[in-house]
């Protein structure tokens, strides 16, 4: 699938790897609607980008709230072709601690956005894709998937992020089975340590080791390697069901 003048949706498309992502396919001549909790951000961001980019506040997790978002997306602009999901929180909470078991709802909060929200823009982004006019393949739609090293490798105190993680790259190939008679493709994207606000607020002594763990180049990944992958993944019609690692050659220790 070429994405001139085709209409994607990109989840925590207000910062990071979401953004970066938006630009390089607003580069293609593609148009993208940044879906974000943050609006004052996402706002700005869309302003700046220009007509090709739109904003609509999102909770990933919330059926109604992405229903509304992709109502109007159709509505300004016709369709939907392509999905990325990219929005997600971390969490840094041993199993148990000096204080006791990880409390059960900061384990529901990680899997309810990370996994649960990533699956309920996936389903009803791929039911607009299903409306699509098929390409001479019977190509319909595109839709990646954010997962994480953290699903291989996950460190100490990263439990929940790491099953959110992990149920992400194990949605990816039954996704693909199912949707492939809609022709929509689904691919996982396993990014290592990134050049992102989230890893930016982290101190020295928590970025340098990571970056250490890299094997080469041995520095944090830049958001546009990733924007480059999921550009790759949606114009190669031939890659489907599969979880790409982008990582340095990371393989992280357990702290």
């Amino acid at each position: 699938m070429q994405l001139q003048d085709k209409i994607a949706i990109v989840t925590g498309g207000a910062s990071g790897l979401g953004l970066a992502t938006i630009k390089a396919y607003l580069a293609r001549g593609a148009k993208v609607a940044i879906f974000d909790l943050n609006a004052d951000v996402g706002q700005a961001v869309a302003a700046e980008l220009g007509a090709n980019a739109l904003f609509c506040k999102v909770n990933v997790s919330d059926e109604a709230s992405v229903q509304a978002a992709l109502a109007e997306v159709v509505a300004k602009w016709g369709g939907v072709h392509v999905a990325v999901n990219c929005a997600g929180i971390g969490s840094a909470v041993r199993t148990v601690g000096k204080n006791g078991p990880m409390p059960l709802e900061q384990f529901n909060k990680v899997i309810t956005v990370n996994l649960i929200g990533t699956f309920n823009v996936t389903r009803l982004a791929a039911a607009e894709m299903a409306k699509n006019e098929p390409s001479a393949d019977g190509e319909r739609g595109v839709i990646i998937n954010t997962a994480s090293v953290a699903a291989f490798d996950g460190q100490i105190g990263q439990v929940a992020y790491s099953a959110s993680k992990g149920g992400v790259v194990g949605m990816t190939l039954p996704l693909a089975r199912d949707l492939a008679s809609i022709g929509v493709r689904v691919n996982t994207i396993a990014p290592g340590i990134f050049n992102t606000p989230l890893m930016n607020a982290a101190p020295d002594a928590v970025k340098m080791p990571l970056i250490e763990m890299t094997q080469f180049p041995k520095r944090l990944g830049h958001p546009d390697e990733y924007g480059q992958l999921a550009t790759h993944i949606v114009e190669n019609s031939f890659l489907n069901g599969e979880t790409i690692r982008i990582d340095g050659a990371i393989r992280m220790a357990p702290r």
